[in-house]
Parts: structure tokens; C-alpha cells; sequence
């Protein structure tokens, strides 16, 4: 089926927006913000310019807009981050920013997407999801980038030269590039450090003061929590501890904080690594709803066995961040989910918890994984933007390999306590960013404070001669090696596919619904226990949400794609 992608006028446009309610004010005082121009939405035709002009640092000073996410807590004014100074003064670009608070992103953005007196040049952290990209392409709102890139971006098709599975996984069937993708290699297919997310974390120093190992079972691991449970007091007395003992804490259905790697053993033991779509693929290439099989089902039983058992956090349906962060930190926590344990507590009390075994010994990898770290919508370009090849001209200094890494994880000669890099040499005596060693210090607290995110890409290549490796990658990727990929059995997961827009727009209805029913369930069967009745409902109400139409949509895919 064709792509059915439209370039659409500016009359077509304004035409549709209007239709919605969202247009404000006449066509002739629609304007850009950071434009002079009354002529806000362009065709989307391809805009050239003598390469001449595009020599930064320019002549002249070139105003451009643009809209960014930042994180709670950190300082909304972003034009003063150090990243962004640097970059001003070697293009001589100045951005108009539009900054959102993270936290309120995802309905300011949408809001901002329908507005063309709010609409900037192009939304640098925008995370659009397959389903809103194409929406937005249909509409106009955003253009193509294709000969943009090939024109006017050296670094990023110095990396889709590189590495071109990442340019074919920015296509849509017709060509067509709608935004700029983040890209992050730390280590590739079974060794990549995106295979696990809710890495499981377990007390070492509780387990030395009862004497015992770390579990390897399911059954190991019920003994080892009922042991922190029943020996509250005296671990509260021996370690200090103000609150109650918590034996496992999480946050069900929230990303890396979910225990669902708990389950990965039970039934086949594809468990439900996939808490976006639910899905897994089997060795033959066969697209199945992890949220459907019997292990799914065992082992959601045997976590409210857990949950009636006093041993799982009761605010795990409720947590936020925030308090979860809180609660870890003051050594309440005997098992916990996360990244990376230093973001909870510290290195040093705590040891990885392995794949446990239940009916198998198995781990399934996250679907996408073995492509390392990709994010196909990242930022996008709009049809507002008076000068689209200087926007993606500017855009490309992100790509430089020198820069990608800081704008990803910090950078160097902050004015504050703390800097992520220091300047060095790599082994020809080329300059080098090297990691500044974390010490106690939160990696995602630091990283939020001085990274500004938007489309990058940090290649495997880069390290020891662009940049120094992380150290908690480092530490990291050494647990996936030892605890996780001896046991990824399977051959396979779901790679990141672009699919036309008929097919998303289906996709995502469907998904919708069966997810936030699969979501639910969990969440109600490990508090309140299910039943035979409950499963053969929950199996049918799939079905009805249209589980075959699903499941066909992934299988037509998969199919083209290793066809």
C-alpha cells in the first residue's frame, strides 16, 4: 500500500485547522514566531540555497525559533546552557526558544502544533511517536527533510553513510524523511545496553547480615524477600533505618521501574519486556502479545502471591519518581527496578539481580534493542520555518561527533559544582571528551542539569577517540554481558519499522485499547488475584479490542522486513 503522504497548500492548510477549531485569527496575521514573514506555512517544496550561505560562523547574525522539554527542577532559561552558548558563538545562529517543562510537554506540545502564532521553526525535543509524525506530515505542519539532509546536513549523512539501517528506519515507504532522529550505540544486539530497561537491583549488605546468597530461582527469591520481611526490626536497628522495610518496591507499568522481568521465566518465558505494545517475536519470526500467554499469566500470579504476602511495595500502583527516589534513598528498599541502581541509592549496597529461574531460565531483550538506542521522531522542522535549510543547517552541529555526546549526557566548563567532561587527549593527541568520574553524585540529576537532549547520534565508533565511555554505561553494559545475555535464548526482537499512515493510524487505535486493558489487568491482578472466569474474560475483551487485527499489522511487517 502506498504512503498516502500529502503536501498540502497553504489555503489546504488553514483550511483543515480551521475545521478543528484550533486556527486563531486571520490568514494574514499568521505569522512564524521568530519570522518576519506574513506568509506563515510554506508548501513544503524543497527550498535551495548556495552552500556559501550556510558557513558558520555566519557574517551576519540569523535568528531562528524553536521549542524544547526540560526537566522539572532544572533551569527553564535555556538559551544559558552552557551547550547552547557555544554553539551560538560558533554558527552566530540565536534561537528564539520555546521552553516547556518536561512534565507538562505532551499537552503544551499538541497545543502548540495547532497554533501558528505559537508554532516555532522547528521542535527540537519533540518525541513524536510514529502516529503523531505522520499526522503531522499529512497535515502539512511539518516538511520533509530528505533533500534538506543530503544538501545541507555533512554530519548527519556522515552517519547514515555509516550506519544506513539507521537512514532506512527514518524512511517512510516514499522517501520521505519527516524528522531527525537520537541515536545512542552502547554496544549492538544481544550486548546493547537498551536490551534491558528494569535492570533488578537486591541489598548485598542485607543480604551478608542474614547470611544469605543472592537467589537464582523464583522460589530462591520468595525465601530471600520473606527473610528481609521477617527480619524488619533487626535491619532497621543494625543499618539505621527510618521507615518501614519495604522487601520489593517498583512502579507497576512505568517504564524501567516495573518488576516485569520478575516473570521472565515462567511458562516459554517470553515475560512482558515490551510495556509499549506488549509483543514479542519466537525464533520463528512469529509476532506474538507477550500480555496473552500462559506464562504471563503464572507469573502475574505468583506476584500477587508475593503482593498478599506483604512483600511488595503496596504504593507500587501509585508511586511517583519522585517519592520512589525518596523512599530508596533512605534504605528502605530490599529489591527494587530501575536503570541504573545509582539512581535509587548507591553502587555499593547493591547487586545486580539475575534472571531468575522459573519453569525456563530465559530473558527477553526489549524489542528495538539491537540497533542500540534509536528514536525515529525526535525533532522535526516546520512548514512555518522562513529559511528551512539554515534550521537544518544549524540542527547539523548536533550531529558533529564532538558535540553529539555532550548535548546527550553534559558537558564541560560549567559555571557549577559539577561537570560531566574534562578536556583531554585520545591516543593520537586529538582533544577528547572524558568523563568526570559521577562520585556520589545522581547520573540523571547531573545529566538533566546540563544535557539538552534534541536529535544526536553517539556511534560505538566515537569512544576513546571522541569521547571517553560513560563509566555507568561501562558498569552497565559489564551486567548485561554477565547477568543478561547468557540467557537472551531468543533470536530475535521487534526492529524499529516506519509503517504507512493508514496502517499506524490503525495500529495506534488498536493499541490503545489493548494496551491500557493488558495495563489494568496487571496492576488489578497482582493486588486482588485472578481467576479462570477473569482470564477467559480478559482473553475475549482482547479479542474484541481487535487483538488478530493487532497482531497481523506487526507479522505484515516483520514479514517485509526480513522478506
Amino acid at each position: 500500500m502506498e504512503l498516502r503522504v500529502k503536501r498540502v497548500t497553504r489555503r489546504d492548510f488553514l483550511k483543515g485547522m480551521l475545521a478543528t477549531g484550533v486556527a486563531a485569527g486571520s490568514a494574514g496575521l499568521l505569522t512564524a514566531c521568530g519570522t518576519s514573514s506574513s506568509t506563515a506555512v510554506s508548501d513544503g517544496e524543497f527550498q535551495e540555497v548556495d552552500t556559501s550561505e550556510l558557513e558558520f560562523p555566519l557574517a551576519e547574525t540569523a535568528t531562528i525559533s524553536g521549542m524544547i522539554s526540560y526537566p522539572s527542577g532544572t533551569d527553564e532559561n535555556i538559551s544559558e546552557r552552557t551547550i547552547f552558548k557555544r554553539i551560538q558563538e560558533a554558527t552566530n545562529v540565536d534561537v528564539e526558544w520555546t521552553a516547556i517543562q518536561s512534565d507538562q510537554w505532551g499537552d503544551r506540545i499538541t497545543l502548540a502544533m495547532a497554533n501558528l502564532d505559537t508554532l516555532t521553526d522547528f521542535v527540537f525535543t519533540a518525541s513524536f511517536g510514529d502516529a503523531t509524525l505522520l499526522k503531522y506530515a499529512e497535515q502539512g505542519v511539518i516538511i520533509a527533510l530528505e533533500d534538506y539532509i543530503d544538501a545541507y546536513m555533512p554530519n548527519l549523512t556522515a552517519v547514515f553513510e555509516a550506519y544506513p539501517d539507521y537512514k532506512d528506519m527514518c524512511m517512510d515507504e516514499n522517501g520521505h524523511i519527516w524528522a531527525l532522529p537520537w541515536i545512542e550505540q552502547l554496544g549492538t544486539g544481544k550486548l546493547a545496553i537498551q536490551t534491558v530497561g528494569n535492570m533488578g537491583f537486591i541489598n548485598q549488605k542485607w543480604l551478608d547480615f542474614l547470611g544469605l546468597d543472592v537467589p537464582e530461582t523464583v522460589e530462591d527469591f520468595e525465601e530471600v524477600v520473606k527473610a528481609f520481611r521477617d527480619n524488619a526490626a533487626a535491619l532497621q536497628e543494625e543499618f539505621d533505618i527510618d521507615g518501614d522495610i519495604i522487601p520489593i518496591s517498583c512502579i507497576m507499568n512505568d517504564g524501567d521501574q516495573d518488576p516485569c522481568m520478575l516473570i521472565n521465566g515462567f511458562g516459554e518465558g517470553y515475560g512482558d519486556g515490551d510495556r509499549g505494545a506488549h509483543i514479542a517475536v519466537t525464533d520463528d519470526l512469529e509476532v506474538i502479545y507477550s500480555g496473552a500467554q500462559e506464562g504471563f499469566r503464572s507469573g502475574i500470579e505468583w506476584l500477587h502471591s508475593l503482593y498478599e504476602e506483604g512483600l511488595i511495595d503496596p504504593e507500587c500502583f501509585t508511586h511517583e519518581w519522585s517519592t520512589y527516589v525518596a523512599k530508596g534513598k533512605s534504605g528502605r528498599y530490599g529489591v527494587c527496578f530501575t536503570w541504573d541502581i545509582a539512581n535509587v541509592d548507591n553502587l555499593t549496597d547493591w547487586s545486580v539481580l539475575p534472571v531468575l529461574e522459573a519453569d525456563v531460565k530465559n530473558f527477553t531483550p526489549q524489542n528495538g534493542s539491537f540497533t542500540g538506542g534509536f528514536e525515529r521522531g525526535r525533532c522535526v522542522v516546520t512548514s512555518v520555518a522562513e529559511n528551512p535549510a539554515l534550521v537544518c543547517a544549524w540542527l547539523d552541529q548536533m550531529y558533529d561527533p564532538f558535540q553529539s555526546p555532550q548535548n546527550n549526557w553534559g558537558t564541560y566548563g560549567e559555571d557549577d559544582d559539577f561537570d560531566i567532561f574534562v578536556l583531554g587527549e585520545n591516543a593520537d593527541g586529538e582533544t577528547m571528551l572524558q568523563h568526570a568520574e559521577l562520585g556520589d553524585a545522581s547520573p540523571v540529576e547531573v545529566r538533566e542539569a546540563e544535557a539538552v537532549g534534541g536529535p544526536l547520534a553517539v556511534l560505538d565508533d566515537y569512544y576513546d577517540v571522541y569521547v571517553t565511555k560513560p563509566d555507568d554505561a561501562a558498569y552497565r553494559l559489564d551486567w548485561i554481558e554477565e547477568y543478561y545475555t547468557p540467557y537472551m535464548n531468543g533470536d530475535y526482537v521487534y526492529p524499529s519499522i516506519l509503517m504507512t499512515v493508514d496502517d499506524t493510524e490503525e495500529l495506534s487505535n488498536l493499541q490503545a485499547d489493548i494496551t491500557q486493558l493488558t495495563n489494568t489487568k496487571k496492576s488489578d491482578w497482582v493486588m486482588n488475584g485472578l481467576t479462570d472466569a477473569d482470564w477467559d474474560q480478559y482473553l475475549s475483551d482482547l479479542n474484541a479490542y481487535g487483538l488478530e487485527d493487532y497482531l497481523a499489522l506487526y507479522q505484515k511487517y516483520l514479514d517485509s522486513y526480513y522478506a
